[in-house]
């Protein structure tokens, strides 16, 4: 549906002043993520259900389950990366294992879903055209809202139902769903707020991501410092609220109180702020630059620096405390799985059959690799906003040709790869060598451990670009493949996943580093298949239109 099309649609709405055509921009938004939402409630839905079945398969006896909850609640640095266990039934096991990273991933799907439909609205004009009809000055918060309600509802009805189809307690089930779905619209509300403040979506969607890393983060503190979450930080965190609600452990449903109120007070200042600016416009306006423009802004290589480096560095420095924190943990790996050989096979699977200490930190490499994909599919996915915002038809207007537009935007995709793996390798390799007084010995492994992710990355890097180039209308698909690589490395070796399903994801195909042994083929291959997507993906944007 166009924007003109919406428009005219909306012209014959009748409602409160404020709040005209609500229902229509509702059913605008849903249309336009008919496959989002569905992807990422249905990914999440059933990931929680599967790992139900896992933790039965794999825990069978209540005296396994209580040997990996004592083990688990006995580490501090353990309860800091996946937080303490406050029930050992099968159903405990998963509210553990899923509620902090289930409530995180809920937050980050409602904070896309509202800057999607609020602030990159606005930035790419297609507001103001809407807001020439009969629309009510709240409307467009108002459906954005309403959007990741709906999506957060579906969420938390597939993990409850897919719970309880498993076998588990229904209260317990309805708990951890609703867990679940609050923290996606408390940060629904906060990514409101963020909207109102900047001037663009990419600092809004920042803004809203540091909040929630920094919710995790005192989350993880509260949990080091006591082991039964009663520490005041994690009373400061809406992840720790989440954690405290206790699925399947006497639940503590008072603690979804707290969701309503932050939440209902976020979205109350929302509506304040938005009555109190202009459409287009913002509270912090972006700083006028200089009156001249340096030389590193003459070419396209400048030009792309300038509009990426902000995130770059944000990117950097959450790999930075992430690979300290992963490193300063690594020693207390062996504490994890104590004699449980469950455990250990888990391990195993994602680090490779060395040392136990060794497999710890291959899979903290492994997942740093991973989460840096993220990273490199939206450095490219920029381009698609740059073509669609019609901020590189001037650019395109002059001397510089389409492949050298885009080369700029991923020289910065495909080196900034590599700088942030570095560096969370150096802060994984120096965190592990304080901990066991030999940084020297420690640093070079580790850090080649980490680097060695980088072929895999910009195998996926390729499909972006391969994706944008010849269907740039489907680029928000690689979304899903980079979600669905991530989810076969986080949560794959948990379900026992056939190997065939494990080599979806390039990531299993890299050595298991330190410690594995190395083999060039399948370097070779990643880079090969980086290369092929890649050219393919700029052929296509040769020739095809742009817009």
């Amino acid at each position: 549906m166009t924007a003109v099309a919406a428009a005219a649609a909306l012209a014959p709405v009748r409602g409160p002043r404020h709040l005209a055509g609500t229902g229509a921009l509702l059913r605008l938004a849903l249309r336009r993520d008919r496959v989002m939402i569905p992807a990422w409630a249905l990914g999440l839905g059933l990931a929680v259900a599967g790992m139900g079945s896992s933790f039965a398969a794999l825990y069978d006896t209540a005296a396994k389950r209580a040997q990996l909850a004592t083990s688990m609640n006995a580490n501090a640095s353990l309860r800091a990366l996946y937080g303490p266990v406050f029930s050992d039934s099968i159903g405990g096991l998963v509210a553990w294992r899923m509620a902090g990273l289930g409530a995180v991933l809920a937050a980050v799907m409602s904070l896309l879903i509202v800057v999607r439909h609020t602030r990159e609205e606005e930035e790419t004009g297609r507001q103001e055209l809407l807001s020439a009809a009969m629309v009510g000055r709240r409307a467009p918060l108002t459906a954005a809202l309403l959007a990741a309600l709906i999506a957060n509802a579906v969420l938390a009805a597939l993990i409850a139902g897919g719970l309880v189809k498993s076998g588990q307690p229904a209260t317990g089930s309805l708990a951890l769903g609703l867990a679940v779905c609050c923290t996606g619209m408390l940060f629904a509300g906060l990514a409101a707020i963020a909207a109102q403040l900047t001037e663009s979506a990419r600092p809004a969607k920042g803004l809203t991501g540091a909040l929630l890393g920094l919710a995790f983060a005192l989350r993880a503190a509260g949990d080091a410092a006591t082991a039964g979450a009663s520490s005041p930080l994690l009373w400061s965190s809406p992840v720790g609220w989440a954690e405290n609600v206790r699925a399947y452990a006497d639940e503590r449903w008072w603690v979804l109180l707290l969701f309503v109120g932050a939440t209902a007070l976020a979205i109350a200042v929302a509506y304040v702020l938005t009555a109190r600016r202009d459409i287009g416009m913002s509270f912090l306006p972006a700083r006028p630059g200089p009156a001249r423009a340096p030389r590193s802004l003459s070419g396209p290589f400048g030009l792309a620096w300038r509009l990426q480096r902000a995130t770059l560095m944000g990117w950097t420095l959450g790999f930075l405390c992430a690979g300290a924190l992963f490193g300063g943990i690594a020693k207390g790996a062996a504490d994890l799985v104590g004699g449980n050989r469950q455990t250990l096979e888990i391990v195993q699977r994602m680090g490779g059959q060395q040392g136990l200490t060794d497999a710890f930190l291959a899979t903290m490499a492994g997942m740093l690799g991973m989460i840096a994909s993220v990273y490199a599919a939206g450095s490219v996915i920029r381009l698609r906003g740059e073509e669609t915002g019609d901020r590189a038809e001037p650019i395109l207007a002059g001397a510089v040709g389409r492949l050298r537009w885009a080369c700029g935007h991923l020289a910065i995709a495909y080196l900034g790869t590599a700088v942030i793996l570095a560096c969370g390798g150096l802060a994984l390799g120096i965190g592990y060598g304080l901990t066991v007084h030999d940084v020297g010995g420690q640093l070079g492994p580790v850090l080649g451990a980490t680097l060695s992710q980088v072929p895999a990355v910009w195998a996926l890097t390729g499909v972006a670009v391969l994706v944008y180039g010849l269907l740039p209308k489907a680029s928000g698909a690689t979304w899903a493949v980079v979600s669905g690589c991530l989810a076969i490395g986080w949560i794959g070796p948990a379900l026992k996943l056939p190997q065939w399903a494990m080599d979806l994801s390039p990531f299993s195909h890299l050595p298991k580093l330190p410690g594995g042994e190395v083999a060039a083929a399948p370097f070779v291959w990643l880079a090969a298949l980086s290369v092929l997507f890649l050219a393919a993906g700029l052929a296509g944007l040769r020739r095809r239109d742009m817009g």
